[in-house]
């Protein structure tokens, strides 16, 4: 696979902003919203009042009363959660929201990668000692039709809440929330596992409520977990429609309050970022990946105990362990991207559409941010594999382009070689399955033949969307500050991102490798000079060339020193 397709900028439609909208909202901002579907200032309000009753949610009612059950009966609770943000983020919220609405024994246990495999497995069932009354998926379970089997065979209660698309068959469980089952009408489809849970929790309280249970006591104020809420909806990579960023906008108001749980706040700590100016990137891009690879190479109940500690001291010990995991993380992702592109450049670039890498010697907890890296840089559907243990299976995670459905290419080839696939589930984007390692070559054949058969060529381009030129005037600040805590943004709601033509005044190497670059454009409108970074450059820019620049308006808030900086995103000659 040779060059990569090269990127390029194209213009978001124009598009009128509503009426309404107060003064103090920036004119842009207000072109950026309408750009992005937003019909009235309302929708951006984010109370959390308007959230969707989750009444509406299927099956909630019946997983309500078997929670309300165990509380009444003080049974015994245990949460299966997941080795990711957002499985790790669930499994924090419903272990502290059961606690809050008088369950007084719960506990949770989460699957090893390399041990119990993905989801409720059997073999995670069988840590279970003694068997629980009551079992309580979050972010999996959906796939776990052998775990749930095997959990009501010891005699216990099973509540699967997942987000995941469901297979030809569902699981057996008592009880099952999931907003993304067939003939469910919830409203959002969005919501993640940790959402999910959220919404569980609501209608328990609401049930709780109806049946006297706070009259002699303080209700439980459950706002007090959407900091979780948050960190695992942006770290998910959910779609962020208005019920999200509700849910999101709500956890970020308690971060920047100093309200965050301690192990929140000391993963800000460690991370080097400001819980005091909290936006939905720190999340995704410094406090999510932390706790994730726990998950991916060392145990996700170190996370899981960080998001659960009140000891601040403790929460600080826990969230040093995982920015050391994540270093080590980092390190190993490096070095198996590398072995990926190097192996990639020496096939021919018509030669595969559906893109699939393998190394033995790769780490099976890694290869999913390797399919991500891969993505990025060919622009095409990509499934990394990595060998799952000590026997013969491979464990394999994929990765999308926009408009192509990764879980249902999946599908498609386990209907072209029923068997082959041991066991796979996801999403749009993304996806996860197992299979034999002599399967490795015929799955790579019959992947690729789908993508080429299934997906649009347009799919293959990658494009950055602008929201077009910024005039003179709107380089200031104040604009500047009002994108920084706009949005929230992030997935299905993009960041605000502009194209201007610029003449480069300066251009310097920045970083350790000097794989950064640190830019002065001066605008040939009015020969103003913005400072620029540019990071994971292509190359250098020759003084005084013209370029047209895609790039967010952004605050450099050094030293508690704002300053207005332009974040480059790509750059073309003009």
């Amino acid at each position: 696979m040779t060059t990569p397709p090269a990127q390029r900028i194209i213009r978001r439609a124009p598009i009128s902003p509503p009426h309404g909208w107060p003064a103090t909202v920036h004119p842009v901002l207000q072109h950026v919203y309408a750009a992005r579907g937003v019909s009235c200032p309302d929708e951006v309000g984010h109370r959390l009042a308007g959230l969707l009753a989750p009444d509406g949610l299927g099956g909630i009612k019946h997983a309500v009363d078997l929670l309300t059950e165990a509380i009444a009966r003080q049974q015994r609770i245990v949460i299966a959660g997941d080795y990711d943000c957002d499985g790790a983020t669930g499994c924090a919220v419903a272990v502290r929201g059961l606690r809050m609405l008088g369950a007084q024994h719960v506990g949770y246990a989460v699957p090893d990668r390399a041990i119990h495999g993905y989801g409720l497995t059997p073999a995670l069932v069988d840590t279970m000692q003694p068997a629980p009354d009551l079992i309580v998926t979050v972010d999996n379970g959906i796939a776990s039709l052998a775990g749930v089997a095997a959990a009501k065979a010891r005699g216990s209660k099973v509540i699967v809440t997942d987000h995941h698309l469901p297979g030809a068959a569902l699981p057996a469980a008592d009880a099952i929330v999931n907003p993304n089952l067939p003939d469910e009408d919830f409203a959002s489809k969005a919501l993640c596992g940790v959402g999910v849970m959220f919404y569980l929790l609501l209608a328990l309280r609401a049930r709780l409520r109806g049946e006297g249970a706070f009259a002699h006591r303080d209700e439980p104020d459950l706002a007090t977990l959407l900091d979780l809420v948050a960190l695992g909806t942006v770290a998910d990579l959910v779609p962020l429609d208005a019920n999200n960023r509700a849910l999101v906008e709500g956890g970020l108001r308690r971060m920047r309050a100093g309200k965050a749980c301690e192990g929140i706040a000391a993963l800000f700590e460690v991370s080097g970022r400001d819980a005091r100016t909290a936006i939905a990137a720190d999340l995704g891009f410094a406090i999510g990946p932390r706790l994730n690879a726990a998950g991916r190479l060392d145990d996700m109940a170190i996370g899981i105990e960080c998001l659960l500690t009140d000891d601040r001291s403790h929460a600080r010990e826990l969230a040093c362990r995982l920015h050391d995991i994540n270093a080590q993380r980092r390190d190993l992702q490096t070095s198996m991207v590398e072995d990926a592109l190097a192996g990639l450049n020496e096939i021919d670039a018509d030669s595969a559409t559906g893109v699939c890498v393998f190394d033995p010697f790769w780490h099976h907890g890694v290869v999913g941010l390797v399919a991500s890296k891969v993505k990025e840089r060919r622009h095409r559907p990509v499934v990394a594999f990595a060998p799952a243990g000590a026997g013969d299976e491979l464990r394999g995670s994929a990765r999308s382009v926009p408009g192509f459905h990764i879980r249902d290419a999946l599908a498609e080839v386990d209907v072209r070689c029923p068997g082959m696939i041991v066991r796979f589930g996801g999403h749009a984007m993304a996806a996860g399955l197992t299979l034999k390692l002599a399967s490795y070559a015929r799955f790579a054949e019959t992947f690729d033949a789908v993508v080429r058969e299934r997906i649009a060529p347009e799919s293959l381009q990658p494009v950055l969307a602008s929201d077009g030129e910024l005039a003179p005037p709107d380089f200031d600040l104040e604009l500047a500050r009002q994108l920084r805590l706009a949005g929230p943004w992030g997935q299905g709601f993009p960041a605000p991102l502009f194209d201007n033509v610029f003449e480069c005044a300066d251009c310097r190497p920045m970083g350790a490798d000097g794989a950064h670059r640190r830019l002065r454009l001066r605008d040939p409108r009015d020969g103003r000079e913005h400072r620029a970074v540019w990071f994971s450059a292509d190359g250098d820019i020759p003084i005084n060339a013209s370029l047209r620049a895609a790039y967010e308006l952004s605050l450099n808030d050094w030293q508690d020193c704002e300053s207005l900086r332009l974040l480059v995103r790509h750059v073309e000659p003009a």
